[in-house]
């Protein structure tokens, strides 16, 4: 057994299906050749992410342990022995940085537990370029995840996170399904006061790239079709 462990590299991915290093620094392609070993969310995604970024790597030598919803604690907690025989590893997102709003952060955490160096590698995480965006305020933000379904319990939440951004001088951050996005925004508009700014940040990176910050009144006359594309959405009360 080796005495020095291996470490964990969280390697960002792409947002979307431009060309990698348009969005990767070429660090991202050295730290892929040089390892073999993988955390991933899904195994077929990251093999294409792989062969993308570096064409001349070995796919049979690869070692992938998928991580999904499906995946019990157990089989999560042997996912870095790897590591612990003196193997790097490297953890995969499916979009964006891996441990943020992604399953990775329980590897994260499992690392430090078993003394693991753990390397975040840079790259482009959807949050972050929509709040740089959207000219709200970047000293303190909230991330929220994804809200309610349920209508009632959604609007509640909204009003709840825009009297938040008002006692804090605070940017309230949170995602939505794709498919869910014009519902939302309709939501956000007729929810929130008038003048509430909001920031639709959507199809980050790519060359259908949108951010705009109106306020809800503004945002009841938008035409633009969010439809199905990944967004970020951004409110903030003055």
């Amino acid at each position: 057994m080796s005495t020095t462990k291996g470490k964990l590299y969280l390697i960002p991915t792409r947002l979307g299906d431009n060309p990698p290093l348009e969005v990767l620094p070429i660090s991202i392609k050295r730290t892929i050749e040089d390892l073999d070993y993988y955390i991933v969310e899904n195994e077929k995604t990251a093999r294409r992410f792989i062969k993308r970024v570096s064409p001349g790597k070995s796919q049979p030598s690869l070692k992938l342990q998928v991580l999904n919803k499906y995946t019990t604690e157990a089989e999560r907690n042997t996912f870095l022995n790897d590591c612990l025989e003196g193997v790097s590893m490297g953890l995969l997102s499916e979009a964006g940085c891996p441990a943020i709003a992604d399953p990775g952060a329980d590897i994260v955490s499992l690392a430090h537990q078993l003394g693991i160096r753990v390397i975040p590698l840079v790259g482009p995480s959807s949050i972050l370029l929509a709040l740089m965006g959207s000219g709200m305020n970047g000293q303190s933000f909230t991330f929220n995840g994804y809200l309610p379904i349920d209508k009632s319990e959604r609007k509640a939440k909204l009003k709840t996170l825009e009297r938040l951004s008002l006692e804090h001088n605070q940017a309230q951050i949170f995602i939505e399904t794709p498919y869910r996005n014009m519902k939302m925004l309709e939501d956000l508009a007729n929810t929130l006061q008038p003048n509430t700014r909001i920031c639709v940040a959507c199809d980050l990176t790519l060359p259908t790239e949108f951010i705009k910050t109106m306020t809800a009144n503004d945002w009841k006359h938008n035409k633009e079709d969010f439809h199905k594309r990944p967004a970020i959405f951004i409110i903030q009360k003055d």
